[in-house]
């Protein structure tokens, strides 16, 4: 039943939706263009390559300093250190092969290490714990500079149950947290690199991770894990959501089945009267600036929301 009432309850995105989401900054455009409307992938490039120079993309490109970092650190301060702002900037889809782009991520290359602690690594080679070292994968891996020894790594470091822990190897259990900055951080690689026989199957074993525990559950009680899941976050930051479990799965390709039926009816009855999702849980912390309120409409959560509706109905599930 759960998976009849997810489905068909799924909601098609309104005019006015669309309308509300495409009166927004260059980000958000873009992504409705090619996953909400289905446009051409000439007009989807054009609202894209926007995000370099106008709203939100724009003014985090304007904040990089002369060292290559961003809010005086690499990983600390949150939100506004290099690591944060690098993600934010990949989640708005800044185009990498802008000037723009290309002229940031050339900067943190060249200047930004993780210091003496880490052997002043550079900053695309990571450092130690595999919920930071996902991130920086998957930000390497969009800006141009993939890493083939942070893959290795994090192959090396995958758990018996499929996931990553940054608690590891004190810790014989997989995080949520973890596992899916690792498994995004491993999607972007291939979309770099190419397949890789030894990426797919690490990944595959993860997303079954994620799959077996329904999403959001313990495996061995069917116990929520944690009731935060349930609040949708943008930006995700290195936390996991119930959100962020489906979009990667759908970005993936995965096919759809049975076992996601209970997290896409939550997303669901999360969906307002007016047709739209709201912030519900930011990460508290400084941030360069806001991009919405929390307990509001989110036109972030909406679009992430709508497209994974979309591609959760397309399943013979």
């Amino acid at each position: 039943m759960a998976e009849r009432t997810a489905r068909s309850e799924a909601p098609e995105p309104g005019g006015v939706v669309l309308e509300w989401l495409l009166d927004s900054d260059p980000s958000i455009r873009w992504q409705v263009l090619r996953d909400l409307t289905g446009e051409p992938p000439e007009v989807v490039a054009a609202e894209r390559a926007r995000v370099a120079s106008e709203g939100w993309g724009a003014r985090l490109l304007d904040l990089q300093a002369a060292d290559g970092q961003w809010g005086g650190g690499v990983y600390f301060p949150y939100w506004t250190a290099t690591t944060d702002t690098l993600a934010l900037l990949r989640e708005l889809g800044v185009d990498p092969d802008c000037d723009r782009a290309r002229r940031a991520a050339g900067l943190v290359r060249d200047r930004v290490t993780w210091g003496e602690e880490f052997g002043d690594a550079p900053f695309f080679e990571g450092e130690v714990e595999p919920c930071i070292n996902g991130r920086v994968l998957a930000l390497g891996a969009y800006f141009g500079e993939p890493s083939d020894r942070l893959v290795d790594r994090l192959l090396g470091e995958q758990l018996d149950d499929g996931g990553w822990n940054c608690e590891a190897p004190a810790s014989k259990r997989s995080s949520f947290h973890s596992t899916i900055c690792v498994l995004e951080g491993l999607l972007e690689y291939e979309k770099a690199r190419g397949p890789a026989t030894a990426v797919a199957d690490a990944s595959a074993r993860g997303r079954e991770y994620l799959l077996e525990r329904g999403l959001f559950r313990r495996r061995s009680t069917g116990a929520v894990i944690d009731a935060d899941w349930a609040r949708f976050s943008f930006p995700t930051r290195w936390a996991y959501d119930v959100l962020r479990g489906l979009d990667y799965l759908r970005a993936a390709g995965v096919e759809p089945d049975r076992r996601i039926a209970e997290a896409v009816a939550l997303v669901v009855r999360k969906r307002d009267d007016s047709g739209r999702w709201p912030l519900e849980n930011p990460h508290p912390g400084e941030v360069h600036f806001a991009m919405e309120a929390a307990d509001e409409p989110s036109r972030w959560n909406t679009l992430r929301a709508l497209r994974v509706l979309d591609w959760a109905s397309d399943g013979a599930w």
